[in-house]
């Protein structure tokens, strides 16, 4: 083999060795320019990134917070408006007409402005009628029932409960209140009878002064069955009892 030959073979591997090494190079830088561009492309989208609090759901939550406060403003002013209104309970002073109804009612009926008298009836059997008549010059009331001692009796006869009408009986001048005393039971079954020629009449319950209406001569006949009505209004509703 020449020299000159040997020399070209020489330069032959050369230039390939060199091409190698070159394209090598060349492979290897590209791929430290893609790697360098994903790094660029990373930090260029972090700071969009770290903005990204700032986005509408921010602002939708900050609008929620200031609507919260609003309605806490709001249900504050209900409470006090509800306050205020209920101050116009005090119209419940108006309670204060039982002032008018203490002023209203009328004084007991007594035995100096009244005329009391008791008379016998017919129907019905063994019944006294009593009859008190104001006599004074305002109105007066007749409270409950009469207690009515005849004779020498230590206690007085009970009111038939039945009888007790709805309200007070008030008597304005010259008017009249009644009240019945069954004197005795009608068929005889009454024990411890007597006969009574006097009678007491207290007007209201056992209170107050008394007052003595006269009886017949002959006086009246008692016994254990003697009972008394709650003053009424009218003589057919004494009678009734």
């Amino acid at each position: 083999m020449s020299a000159r030959t040997t020399r070209n073979r020489m330069l032959a591997a050369a230039a390939i060795t060199f091409a190698t090494v070159t394209l090598a190079a060349c492979n290897d830088g590209g791929g430290v320019r893609e790697e360098g561009a994903s790094k660029v492309t990373a930090s260029t989208q972090s700071p969009s990134t770290s903005a990204t609090p700032s986005s509408p759901s921010d602002k939708t939550n900050e609008g929620t917070s200031t609507g919260a406060g609003q309605a806490a403003n709001d249900t504050t002013g209900t409470t006090g408006s509800k306050d205020s209104t209920g101050s116009t309970g005090s119209t419940g002073s108006t309670g204060s007409t039982g002032s008018d109804d203490s002023a209203a009612t009328s004084t007991r009926c007594s035995s100096t402005t009244t005329r009391t008298t008791a008379t016998e009836v017919s129907r019905p059997l063994n019944h006294v009628l009593l009859t008190v008549t104001n006599t004074g010059a305002g109105n007066c009331n007749l409270i409950g029932y009469p207690a009515v001692r005849f004779g020498e009796a230590q206690s007085v006869p009970p009111a038939i409960e039945d009888s007790k009408p709805q309200a007070v009986v008030t008597l304005a001048p010259g008017e009249s209140g009644y009240a019945s005393v069954l004197l005795s039971a009608a068929d005889g079954s009454g024990s411890n009878g007597y006969t009574a020629k006097s009678l007491e009449v207290l007007l209201n319950n056992s209170t107050g002064d008394a007052a003595h209406p006269s009886l017949p001569a002959k006086g009246v006949y008692v016994d254990d069955s003697i009972s008394v009505s709650y003053w009424q209004s009218t003589m057919a509703d004494a009678l009734t009892w």
